[in-house]
C-alpha cells in the first residue's frame, strides 16, 4: 500500500480563529445582562448550539474541481471528508432549474453555482460567467470570485452583477 493512501484524506473545511481581534459574533450581550429575566434558559441565555469559525473554502474548490464527474462519487467523497453536508447545497443546486448562475459565500466571495444534471453529473449553471464578467459592489473589499480576485475595478456608475 502507497503510503499516500494510508493516510487518511483532508477535511473539506478549516478552523478560523475567532478570538482574534477584531472578530465579533453578535452573541446579543453577556449571560449577566439577562439575570432578571424568567426565561432566559428557553432563550438560550448561553448560546449553546451555536458553530463558529469554519472556513469551507476547501469545500467550495473541491466541488468546482469535480464538475462533470459522477454525482454519488462526488457526494460521497464530500460528506466523508465534512463535518455536516448542509454547505454542499450552499452551492450545488438538485436541478438546473434551482440553480443560480453565482452564489455569494460570506461578504465578498462569489463561487460558480452548480447544479446535479439529468445524467447524475455535476455541472456549472453558468459555464460562459467568466471573472472578467464580475463587478465589485465597493472600491474598498478585495471580491474573489472561484477564489481570484475580480478582474473589473469598481465604478460606482455600475454596481449591478
Amino acid at each position: 500500500m502507497d503510503r499516500k493512501d494510508s493516510r487518511r484524506k483532508e477535511p473539506l473545511y478549516r478552523r478560523v480563529n475567532t478570538t482574534a481581534r477584531g472578530v465579533h459574533h453578535n452573541s446579543g450581550g453577556e449571560y449577566r445582562w439577562s439575570r432578571g429575566k424568567d426565561d432566559r434558559f428557553a432563550q438560550g441565555a448561553m448560546s449553546q448550539g451555536k458553530q463558529r469559525g469554519l472556513d469551507y473554502t476547501p469545500l467550495f474548490r473541491f466541488l468546482l474541481s469535480r464538475v462533470g464527474r459522477d454525482w454519488d462519487e462526488v457526494h460521497g467523497e464530500a460528506v466523508a471528508r465534512l463535518d455536516k453536508q448542509e454547505p454542499i447545497f450552499w452551492m450545488v443546486a438538485r436541478t438546473e432549474a434551482e440553480g443560480r448562475p453565482y452564489v455569494l459565500m460570506g461578504e465578498n466571495s462569489y463561487y460558480s453555482g452548480l447544479y446535479i444534471g439529468d445524467d447524475n453529473r455535476l455541472a456549472l449553471v453558468a459555464p460562459d460567467l467568466r471573472n472578467e464578467h464580475m463587478k465589485p459592489g465597493c472600491s474598498c473589499c478585495t471580491h474573489t470570485f472561484n477564489g481570484v480576485p475580480f478582474v473589473r475595478k469598481y465604478d460606482p456608475d455600475d454596481r449591478i452583477m
